[in-house]
């Protein structure tokens, strides 16, 4: 059963973050295919349409987040096979094979396109709100195939952080914690299905800023909520900002005590 605080949306935008802003981005928003490059995928409709296409779902939970906490919102809707923004470049996953089969150029441009502005966004974002603020919580939105290779996942929400910065793993305690009370028939579990600190664009922003500075966490969640779609999908999102809200507004208090 999902327990929705009747205060806590109305409220979301006004909760104190002790000088660290918030900002929301959202970068496999969906499985868009710009008109040059559709040649490239004739034979992957049926998997520009899956899991590896983009993250189903997580587009609408940025919204909602981003709209929430009056927070900026920072997405793109390219496929994340033609160019992946959530891994850096030279990874090996950075393109689909029929991508990364052509030319340097062809690449190059791709890079040049749509991933350098979208990183460029983010990281002027971020830059402008440690410079206002003196530090950013940066939430990133994803969603998560409930079966991989045959192995069923094992969690409704998954917060991904780094944990050797403590301000990252405090903030995700503190929010799976408020999970369990607004909605205590979910798992939610930490650094699952995937390791906060592997490939990444937070991972990236830790390479270059101090854990005082920037709180980068990754929002998964399981792709079976979103397919039941309706008034399941709509309560789930409104959990998931209350639950944020009190995350919030418990990090503030443990700091100020």
């Amino acid at each position: 059963m999902l327990i929705l605080p009747e205060t806590a949306e109305k409220h979301a935008a006004a909760v104190n973050c002790d000088s660290h802003a918030l900002i929301i981005t959202c970068e496999h928003g969906g499985n868009r295919i710009p008109t040059p490059y559709r040649e490239l995928f004739v034979d992957y409709q049926t998997l520009l349409s899956s899991h590896q296409g983009y993250d189903p779902g997580a587009l609408t939970m940025a919204r909602t987040l981003a709209t929430a906490f009056a927070a900026p919102l920072v997405s793109s809707t390219v496929s994340r096979l033609l160019v992946d923004l959530n891994r850096s470049v030279g990874h090996p996953r950075l393109h689909i094979e029929s991508v990364r089969n052509q030319l340097d150029d062809v690449r190059q441009q791709i890079v040049q396109h749509y991933y350098q502005p979208y990183r460029a966004q983010v990281e002027q974002l971020v830059s402008q709100s440690i410079a206002d603020h003196g530090g950013v919580i940066h939430l990133s939105s994803h969603s998560f195939t409930p079966e991989l290779d045959g192995h069923v996942r094992n969690a409704d929400i998954g917060l991904l952080y780094d944990p050797a910065r403590p301000g990252e793993m405090a903030l995700c305690m503190h929010w799976q914690a408020a999970l369990k009370t607004c909605a205590p028939d979910l798992k939610v579990r930490r650094n699952y299905p995937y390791a906060g600190k592997g490939d990444g664009l937070t991972t990236w922003f830790r390479r270059r800023l101090t854990p005082n500075a920037y709180i980068g966490i990754e929002l998964e969640i399981n792709q079976k909520h979103i397919i039941r779609r309706g008034l399941h999908w709509t309560a789930l999102r409104k959990v998931i900002v209350a639950s944020l809200v009190k995350a919030l507004a418990n990090r503030h208090d443990e700091i100020s005590a």
